[in-house]
């Protein structure tokens, strides 16, 4: 039996902080092979969740605590929607169907989400990053975080 109490939350949450990428992850499945994936991301403000989407399967997001928004793109990097989630927000999970682009943007240093998708694990096709957003570490990521944090529908991402 795993257990997801306070103190394992506040663990990872001094784990996010040490991070050079500001989060951490907790799986709750045993591996990569498993046929439902199941882990806690504790993520701060700064970290930065490349636009990305899953092709062939949905994702679940259940927000423990902290607040995030849900930045959804169509194929071109134009804003499509955006979602308030956790605390002071009147929504606390979100699932994602196949092939829709989507970054979260933390609001709250140690937020924390329970993610859930189909397994088993394949790093060769669990994400497609959007071309039209710079990877970790390239330049440009802290001018489109900063973007991302103000951005409304009808907005284009930054080049």
């Amino acid at each position: 039996m795993k257990l997801l109490t306070s103190s394992l939350l506040e663990e990872l949450a001094t784990a996010a902080a040490a991070s050079p990428r500001g989060r951490t992850h907790y799986n709750l499945h045993a591996g990569p092979a498993d046929l439902v994936q199941r882990y806690m991301v504790v993520a701060n403000r700064g970290s930065y969740f490349r636009p990305h989407r899953h092709t062939t399967r949905a994702e679940l997001a259940l927000i423990v605590r902290g607040a995030l928004d849900l930045l959804v793109f169509d194929d071109s990097g134009t804003v499509t929607a955006r979602h308030a989630f956790g605390a002071g927000a009147a929504n606390l999970a979100y699932e994602n169907g196949p092939g829709i682009w989507h970054t979260v943007v933390v609001r709250d240093d140690a937020t924390a989400f329970l993610e859930v998708k189909q397994g088993p694990y394949d790093p060769a096709t669990a994400s497609a990053f959007a071309p039209w957003a710079p990877a970790e570490g390239e330049p440009g990521v802290a001018r489109f975080l900063e973007w991302a944090r103000h951005a409304a529908p009808a907005d284009r991402a930054p080049r």
